[in-house]
C-alpha cells in the first residue's frame, strides 16, 4: 500500500490520529520537503513518530519516486506531506504512477493553507482562483499570474497569493555540470511578494488593483506565533511578517460586514 499523509501546517502534533497510526506501522515513510515547510524540522518529527524518516527532495517525488511506488506492492510505504497532500500536483501524479503499477494507495488529508487563511477573517466561499507568484530575476520577471488576481477582483472574490520557495534548487552553472550544486533554501516573504505586485500595477492600467488596494499578510499559519496584517499592497512591501512560511491575499473590492469587522483587528 501507499500512503499519502499529510501533517497539517504546524509542528509534529498537526498530523491526524489516523494518519500517526499508518505511519507507526509502515515500513518506509518518506517526509517530501520542497512544496512546503513545517515549523519544525526532520528530528523533531522522528522523535514524535519513533521513527526514522527518509528526506523526499524535488528530484526524488518527480524523477525516483517509481521505485518507492514499485516496493509499495509488497510493502507499506508512506510520504507525509505538509498541509494537505493533494495540495501539489506532484501527488496526484504519484497517484496515477501507482495505479499504473497497480500498486493499493490511501488518502489521509489534513488543513493547508488552502482553508486555514479563513484565519484572517475573509470567508473562504468567497475566494476565486489560487495563484502562485515566483522569484522574479533580473532576466526573468513573469506577471501573467496577476490576470488571474485582476479577474478575481473582478467578480468580487478574494485571492490567495501562495508565495515561492526554493529548496534544494540547483545553480544554473551547475546544471551543465555532472555534479549539482544547490542554491542555499529561500523563501519569499510578503514583503517581497508585494514589492513585484506593486511594480506590476504600476505598469497596467484600469486593472482595479492598484497600491493603495488592501492586502493582507499572513505568516507560519497554524504556529502558536502566526501573524496576520492588513494594509495597503504600497505599505505591505515595507513590512516584514516574520520567519516563514507566507502567504498574500488580494481581498475583493466589497467586503462582507463580518468580513470588515473582523479584519480591523489586524489593520
Amino acid at each position: 500500500m501507499f500512503y499519502l499523509i499529510g501533517l497539517g501546517l504546524g509542528d509534529a502534533k498537526d498530523i491526524t490520529v489516523k494518519g500517526l497510526e499508518i505511519v507507526k506501522k509502515c515500513d518506509k515513510v518518506l517526509l517530501e520537503g520542497y512544496t512546503s515547510i513545517l515549523t519544525v524540522g526532520k528530528d523533531a518529527l522522528e522523535d514524535f513518530y519513533g521513527r526514522p524518516l527518509i528526506v523526499a527532495d524535488r528530484e526524488l517525488c518527480e524523477s525516483n519516486i517509481d521505485d518507492f511506488l514499485k516496493e509499495a506492492k509488497t510493502n507499506d510505504i508512506a510520504l507525509l506531506v505538509v498541509g494537505d497532500p493533494l495540495g501539489a500536483t506532484t501527488h496526484t501524479d504519484m497517484l496515477l504512477r501507482a495505479k499504473e503499477y497497480g500498486v493499493e494507495t490511501q488518502i489521509v488529508h489534513n488543513a493547508s493553507i488552502m482553508n486555514a487563511v479563513s484565519c484572517c477573517g475573509l470567508q473562504l466561499y468567497n475566494f476565486g482562483e489560487t495563484v502562485s507568484i515566483p522569484y522574479w530575476t533580473e532576466t526573468w520577471k513573469p506577471d501573467s499570474f496577476f490576470e488571474k488576481i485582476v479577474g478575481n477582483h473582478s467578480r468580487n472574490l478574494h485571492t490567495l497569493c501562495l508565495l515561492d520557495i526554493k529548496v534544494k534548487e540547483p545553480t544554473e552553472e551547475s546544471l551543465t555540470k555532472k555534479v549539482r550544486q544547490y542554491m542555499e533554501p529561500k523563501f519569499m516573504s510578503v514583503k517581497e511578494a508585494a514589492k513585484q505586485l506593486v511594480q506590476i500595477v504600476e505598469n497596467q492600467t484600469d486593472t482595479g488593483i492598484s497600491k493603495s488596494s488592501l492586502a493582507i499578510g499572513l505568516s507560519r499559519v497554524g504556529a502558536p506565533d502566526q501573524k496576520i496584517a492588513a494594509m495597503s499592497l504600497g505599505d505591505m512591501q515595507n513590512h516584514e511578517l516574520g520567519a516563514p512560511l507566507h502567504s498574500l491575499v488580494i481581498p475583493a473590492p466589497e467586503l462582507h460586514p463580518l468580513e470588515i469587522d473582523y479584519l480591523a483587528q489586524f489593520r
